[in-house]
């Protein structure tokens, strides 16, 4: 699949294929055998070599984590035996995959995804390792990588931030400012349409880009803690904290784009492309849009805007991919060496040169090859006291994908009936939670 020129373009099968390949208690439930270590006998015991299950199935990613193989290989003498399945297939059969003989490490995501197999004891802590790599992450990256228990188990690679993002030139045009806090955002899109632009594109016929603002607004109002605590089953989604959520989002409904429940996010983008829209919550992948390399250069992007003071705009969501290991791998000493060297700079570094889709997860990354947008990815994310992961990767995704979707393009469709569609999200989400 092409790239685009901003360096910021997710292969559009990945974001989108993760969360209809787990839907359902699949991904954390008891799945097929299918998927099983590499020659199916579980990993290997020879000293000079680590198995690797990698979920990386689309061409560019899976030559960029090779390089770094290699590049590994040559400074170790160890061989990554790589053990590579359909991405939707690992995401499915994972749990019976880390049940059975699986490889010594594993692709896989940051935040609550890492910490449900760390709590079940099917991956392996490693402390050891971040007394070697700490030092090359923000504290806000350290906090994403660990268990509940307080234990490293997730070495950081590669991740990409949400934002609003909007066109230069159409800002300077009609002299908009971009705005920091609520107030600022509400009283620009009243402008916007106004001045005859649709405010919001949104697009949400693959129901998973609305759970994208929900966050945005929740973090912004409640915080942190109570966000990741709320997406973790562990609050009452009937407290007056969310239903003040979708008060602040029915507030911005009648500048969102109308008809998005027959659009994509790519029909969508496309109106910002052609300068129809002021502006787009989106992740960076929204660049992958911008196929004229002028209307790529006068891509921008701003954090959310404040909603309480309390918490500014101190958090920032980042969906994290990286790696960890399983319960009880075959060549531990091995496998400590990789785990280091994939937590360095030069690792990530060496994965961007072929996949300039995302950015270094690393803090101390060489960014002088990278596009401004890239840069500015970089550093938004670097600075973040807080990072999240997107709502299907920090709760469950048998609860996003079978209560959540459908429950917010309720609320889009009738924001009036919110309360009885809190009522319902909670009953579901108490089942749901009470399963293992």
């Amino acid at each position: 699949m092409p790239l685009s020129q901003s360096g910021l373009v997710l292969p559009s099968a990945s974001r989108r294929s993760v969360l209809r390949g787990i839907a359902g208690a699949a991904a954390l439930g008891a799945g097929v055998p299918l998927l099983s270590a590499c020659g199916g006998s579980g990993s290997s015991s020879d000293p000079k070599t680590v198995s690797l299950g990698s979920n990386a199935s689309d061409a560019v990613p899976k030559k960029a984590y090779q390089s770094v193989y290699t590049a590994f290989q040559k400074q170790s003498g160890i061989t990554v035996k790589v053990n590579t399945k359909d991405h939707n297939t690992f995401q499915e059969q994972i749990n019976s995959y880390l049940q059975g003989t699986p490889d010594d490490v594993f692709n896989w995501f940051a935040g609550y995804r890492m910490q449900f197999f760390a709590a079940k004891k099917l991956s392996t802590a490693i402390d050891d390792v971040w007394a070697k790599i700490g030092d090359n992450f923000s504290d806000a990256m350290k906090n994403l990588s660990k268990g509940e228990d307080g234990k490293y188990y997730f070495v950081p690679m590669t991740t990409y931030p949400w934002a609003v993002f909007y066109r230069k030139s159409v800002f300077q045009k009609y002299g908009y400012q971009v705005p920091t806090t609520w107030d600022q955002l509400v009283a620009l899109c009243k402008q916007m349409k106004k001045d005859g632009l649709v405010p919001i594109a949104f697009g949400d016929k693959d129901a998973w880009p609305a759970m994208g603002t929900f966050d945005q607004i929740n973090f912004r109002l409640n915080g942190y803690d109570f966000h990741k605590s709320l997406m973790a089953g562990k609050e009452s989604w009937t407290d007056a904290k969310v239903k003040a959520v979708f008060d602040h989002w029915s507030e911005l409904l009648p500048y969102h784009q109308d008809g998005f429940m027959g659009r994509t996010w790519q029909d969508a983008a496309q109106t910002i492309v052609a300068k129809k829209a002021g502006m787009y919550v989106l992740g960076t992948f929204v660049a992958q849009q911008f196929t004229n390399k002028d209307d790529l250069a006068d891509l921008d992007f701003f954090p959310f805007p404040e909603i309480n003071s309390a918490y500014g705009q101190d958090t920032v969501e980042a969906p994290t991919d990286g790696f960890m290991v399983s319960k009880a791998p075959k060549n531990h000493a091995g496998v400590v060496k990789l785990m280091e060297y994939l937590g360095t700079p030069g690792a990530e570094e060496t994965y961007l040169k072929t996949d300039p889709s995302v950015v270094a997860a690393s803090s101390k990354a060489d960014t002088s090859s990278y596009s401004a947008l890239q840069k500015k990815a970089f550093d938004m994310i670097g600075g973040a006291k807080s990072l999240t992961q997107f709502m299907d990767r920090d709760s469950r995704p048998d609860f996003t994908s079978t209560v959540m979707q459908p429950g917010l393009q309720k609320f889009l469709q009738n924001p009036k009936g919110v309360d009885s569609l809190l009522s319902s999200i909670e009953r579901q989400k108490k089942t749901i939670f009470a399963s293992s």
